[in-house]
């Protein structure tokens, strides 16, 4: 087996910068998308609302009328 290589210092704060940075990156990303999906879920779910009682009232009058 061969033994590890030793790894320049540069190239290890390299790599952990990278990754902090991208951690950083990640968390502002997702404060400024988290309220932007609350908001479309809201809505979907107000919209959903509004088909499930429209299907309702279109039940209930297909019911009420006399088949053909």
């Amino acid at each position: 087996m061969i033994p590890p290589v030793q790894v320049s210092p540069l190239i290890k704060f390299t790599r952990y910068s990278a990754l902090l940075v991208g951690m950083i990156y990640g968390k502002k990303r997702y404060d400024y998308l988290k309220p932007i999906a609350e908001e479309e879920r809201r809505v979907e779910a107000a919209e959903k609302k509004k088909r499930e009682e429209l299907e309702r009232i279109a039940k209930e009058l297909a019911e009420g009328s006399p088949s053909v």
